[in-house]
């Protein structure tokens, strides 16, 4: 039987963070994107960043404004941040999201070494970070990742809540 699952340790910076990223998620709003919102944010006391931790990229979902069905927030974020740092591997950094991460967007955390995430609301319908699957703590790949899900749970919820309100 295998350990428990590793759990990102709670961090009073990771609330500071879903703040961001749920500012990032109404402004998905604006142009009738589903409100989900990313950062990514590159660790302190590492090699590549001796100082504080800091956020690399911001980003929300822009499937609607650029016809674009893998422009979610995490695939933006992991996209600009890894430009930002002139490197593909992101084992140095975490990546703050409102919701939980699908199939695609665990499956790019886990293509970029991400070192943990962090997601406000589960996704029951989709989510491939412990609701229906767990990308990130399957010992068949080659990389795992710590997650700590339920940050702000309540906000985050309730922006997708309201969003999906006014559309049916």
């Amino acid at each position: 039987m295998r350990s428990a699952q590793p759990v990102l340790p709670a961090d009073p910076t990771h609330e500071e963070w879903m703040t961001l990223a749920l500012e990032q998620a109404l402004a998905a709003v604006a142009h009738e994107d589903v409100p989900i919102g990313a950062v990514l944010v590159q660790l302190g006391g590492t090699p590549q960043n001796p100082g504080p931790p800091r956020v690399i990229a911001a980003r929300h979902n822009e499937r609607e404004i650029n016809a674009d069905p893998i422009a979610h927030a995490e695939m933006l974020v992991i996209q600009d941040a890894a430009a930002a740092l002139g490197r593909w591997r992101l084992d140095d950094c975490i990546v703050v999201v409102t919701l939980e991460p699908c199939p695609m967007c665990a499956g790019a955390l886990w293509a970029s070494r991400i070192s943990g995430v962090v997601f406000g609301a589960e996704d029951p319908k989709a989510g491939a970070l412990g609701s229906l699957y767990h990308l990130g703590q399957d010992p068949r790949l080659n990389h795992e990742f710590p997650v700590r899900g339920r940050v702000l749970e309540a906000p985050c919820a309730e922006l997708l809540v309201s969003f999906f309100a006014t559309r049916r």
